[in-house]
């Protein structure tokens, strides 16, 4: 049974043979092992191309932004499933990475996509963005990229984010369209919100030339290694069954 398009079976991505590898048209041992940084090996492996100076210095610091911010649901996720499991540390990390979604982490996806839409039209941008944040209001959904419960001030790594896409050169029409959202707000909702390091993290990334498809990936990378951070310490300072014991005790059982 034929499920989907099967009349492009082609990858542009690997290659091997007896004797070598080659990735993206390089060869992995003489050109890219002890030559490339991992940031740009990731940016090639993504893009097929190897990233400017300033697309490296934005992607890394993206990383960094995103790597790790304490016991957030993925590491508390990560934790207890290592604490129950610990001969699989990779389920424990998967188990971190599953809840990569529109609301925790992946929301840097949705706020792409969200910037990309309104960066796409024709017309005054203010016009557009306000528009678009007054559609989702109506339905009551949150604006993407906004709004944070513990820096209310506004999320420190997104102002950051913003200041070194300015050093850059990179800071272009969806960063700027970023900053359009966040003047309608008042408008549109009655209320200020700050951006947050996901609304941050799409628009630098999609104007320093990042594709749109894979801006999941970012956080997906950037959290993998603070999970791995957090499982190693957890082998060795255990605290997925008190968190998991914390829940138990927070949370009351209701029969109805």
């Amino acid at each position: 049974m034929r499920i989907g398009k099967q009349d492009n079976a082609t990858t542009a991505i690997c290659d091997s043979d007896a004797t070598s590898i080659t990735v993206r048209g390089r060869d992995l041992c003489d050109e890219i092992i002890g030559k490339t940084d991992f940031t740009s090996y990731f940016w090639l492996l993504v893009t097929g191309t190897m990233p400017n100076a300033a697309q490296k210095a934005m992607a890394d610091a993206t990383l960094c932004a995103i790597a790790e911010h304490g016991l957030v649901p993925s590491v508390a996720a990560a934790r207890m499933t290592y604490a129950a499991g610990p001969e699989a540390f990779q389920g424990a990390v998967a188990a971190g990475l599953l809840g990569c979604g529109s609301v925790v982490l992946g929301s840097a996806e949705t706020a792409g996509r969200f910037y990309a839409g309104i960066v796409a039209q024709e017309g005054d941008p203010r016009v557009a963005a306000l528009a678009a944040v007054k559609a989702l209001r109506a339905e009551k959904k949150a604006i993407p990229g906004f709004g944070h419960p513990q820096h209310a001030d506004g999320d420190p790594r997104a102002h950051r984010l913003f200041a070194l896409a300015r050093e850059l050169g990179l800071f272009g029409p969806h960063c700027a369209m970023v900053e359009t959202i966040g003047d309608v707000l008042p408008e549109a909702i009655g209320r200020s919100l700050p951006v947050n390091v996901n609304g941050a993290i799409p628009a630098v990334m999609l104007d320093a030339g990042f594709p749109l498809t894979a801006l999941k990936g970012i956080s997906l990378l950037a959290r993998t290694a603070g999970l791995v951070a957090h499982l190693t310490e957890e082998a060795e300072h255990p605290v997925g069954f008190i968190m998991a014991h914390a829940a138990a005790e927070r949370v009351e059982f209701s029969d109805s």
